[in-house]
């Protein structure tokens, strides 16, 4: 069942409710106040205190079973020793990225995260487009995570058969189909259980760790070992590139894409107790754990790595599988990767939820078609069920590109890549637009706020207007942003400004790099099609911006009851 309508009565009274049953809980009702401050009431419950978002947050993130999924990119363009050294690159590079994010998030704890941030950071002549363009690139670099993980655990999932099963003959749909099976878990548990994600989360992350201190040490005691030189400086260049250091820049994409999506706790921050701190605390901790054991489970695979052909042509389709079964057989690696295939399957569970967190944010501010549908949240679970199933239909539409080409669909995953950073790169250079030029104030503590909201509608800009409850409750009232203060979490002076800097030349380098296919010569069978797809995607949110858009989406909106309550308040 839906929400339904409210009159202003009820409306006013519904949420003077919300604060009665979170009244003697600060933290909850200084996150509704900040949220009412950033125009939006508290629709969502929020279950999450720091421990299980971070449990989600190094879910998503996963990089030790991100980095052996991904081992190939890397390792044949560039070798081992563009792998073992590229990956802290990638990893504190990553870092920098989102210590930028963890500061807006500090800023503005909301669910629509990057297109929300542009909206009050970008100057007021291009706010509007630049935040539809981001909302748009962030809803569907999302959707296309969500696509990529559930095929990796599917064909990971094939390929564990065909280590079982040497007579079994792998297809293409059958990858897509066991893809199905993952997305319909992420279905189940997002719609049916998802009161119970919080706990899951923590069971996942107590696995996470377990999980790869038990691969670790298996590993490393029952395989042989390479050298020290095989596994730092040795190089390969498979793609046929003129020099190595090109074929480096080639092969560091796949270590980046190890560390995408830390972002995800943002999207979830109208769900998470003390949002203001604890998203950035929790991407922080995120990358600082999964950067550590990344680069660890990376150094440990290139020693144990034994004969380099045998492992690239493995039949399983994954060189991590065939490392496990070299090093400690068929039974070892069978229940190494059942381990792998657990974690990133609760993966995709938590992008179905980052997924349609951020659609169902921005659906809420008229950015997307049939957005007066996707908003709607159940009123008995408080989940976006609406947004679930657009979120994990889309993936399994995408996921039959895999069945006609595998590789048509390494665009997708090239597209995770590009629209996340591109959904990065535009804040990040607001950020340091408004902190360089001395426009964001120190953090004040809420109790000295006011959280009276500024709006105004299409006429005078400087009054209230008066509001209307048509459409089905949806607002007109635009958000406004007079004063920007900074969170209680931040890099201060000089060292943030340096590390935002950083941060959008980085972004840039990623998204040039993401770009060039991964061998030549260039036919149509190996081109990296992701800029087309990107470029399709920019086109296509310009042109209906242009054509449509502009009229429904103008920037963030004001929640009737979130106005109506501050105006009884003050």
């Amino acid at each position: 069942m839906d929400v339904p309508s409210k009159t202003p009565d009820d409306r006013t009274a519904g949420f003077t409710a919300a604060f009665s049953e979170i009244h003697g809980s600060t933290y909850m009702e200084r996150d509704a106040q900040g949220l009412a401050r950033l125009g939006k009431s508290q629709v969502l419950k929020r279950r999450f205190g720091f421990l299980s978002v971070f449990g989600f947050s190094c879910c998503i993130l996963a990089t030790w079973e991100t980095a052996l999924a991904l081992f190939t990119e890397a390792f044949e363009n560039g070798g081992p020793a563009a792998v073992v050294w590229g990956f802290p690159i990638a990893w504190l590079c990553s870092l920098s990225v989102y210590l930028c994010l963890a500061e807006m998030s500090s800023i503005a704890p909301i669910s629509g995260g990057q297109y929300f941030w542009v909206a009050i950071l970008a100057p007021r002549r291009c706010k509007r487009f630049c935040g539809y363009l981001t909302g748009w690139l962030t809803s569907l670099a999302w959707i296309a995570t969500l696509a990529v993980g559930s095929i990796f655990t599917g064909t990971i999932i094939q390929g564990l058969i065909i280590l079982n099963y040497p007579d079994y003959e792998p297809k293409n749909f059958h990858g897509a189909f066991l893809a199905w099976a993952v997305i319909a878990v992420a279905i189940l548990v997002n719609i049916v259980i998802a009161g119970l994600l919080p706990v899951l989360e923590g069971i996942i992350l107590f696995i996470h760790v377990l999980g790869f201190i038990a691969i670790l040490i298996t590993l490393v005691y029952l395989s042989p070992h390479n050298s020290a030189e095989d596994v730092f400086f040795r190089t390969l260049n498979e793609g046929n590139w003129p020099t190595q250091g090109l074929s480096f820049c080639i092969g560091f994409i796949g270590n980046v894409a190890t560390f995408v999506g830390a972002d995800a706790s943002i999207h979830m921050a109208e769900e998470i107790e003390n949002a203001a701190m604890n998203v950035p605390r929790a991407i922080v901790t995120t990358v600082i754990l999964n950067g550590t054991t990344g680069w660890a489970m990376v150094i440990a695979v290139l020693f144990c790595l034994g004969n380099i052909q045998s492992v690239v042509d493995s039949p399983t389709g994954y060189p991590f599988i065939q490392i496990f079964y070299n090093g400690t057989g068929r039974a070892g690696a069978t229940v190494m990767t059942v381990i792998v295939i657990l974690i990133i399957w609760c993966a995709v569970i938590g992008f179905a939820a980052t997924a349609s967190r951020m659609t169902w944010s921005f659906a809420r501010d008229h950015g997307l078609p049939f957005h007066q549908y996707i908003q709607k949240v159940d009123s008995r679970t408080r989940i976006p069920v609406t947004a679930v199933v657009v979120v994990t239909v889309i993936p399994c539409l995408l996921n039959l590109i895999y069945i006609g080409s595998s590789t048509a669909f390494n665009d997708v995953i090239s597209m995770s890549v590009s629209g996340l950073y591109a959904s990065y790169l535009l804040p990040c250079s607001f950020l340091l637009w408004r902190r360089a030029t001395g426009q964001i104030k120190p953090h004040r503590p809420n109790e000295d706020r006011n959280v009276e909201i500024p709006a105004w509608g299409d006429g005078d800009r400087n009054t209230y207007q008066n509001l209307t409850l048509e459409d089905n409750g949806d607002s007109d009232v635009l958000l406004e942003e007079p004063t920007l203060e900074w969170g209680p979490w931040r890099l201060p002076g000089l060292l943030g400004i340096l590390n935002n800097s950083f941060a959008c030349i980085y972004c840039v380098w990623v998204l040039f790099w993401d770009f060039w296919p991964p061998t030549t010569p260039v036919t149509g069978e190996n081109m990296n099609y992701s800029v087309l797809v990107t470029g399709a995607v920019i086109i296509f949110a310009v042109a209906r911006y242009f054509l449509g858009g502009k009229v429904g989406y103008r920037g963030p909106l004001v929640d009737y009851d979130v106005k109506g309550f501050t105006t009884h308040r003050t």
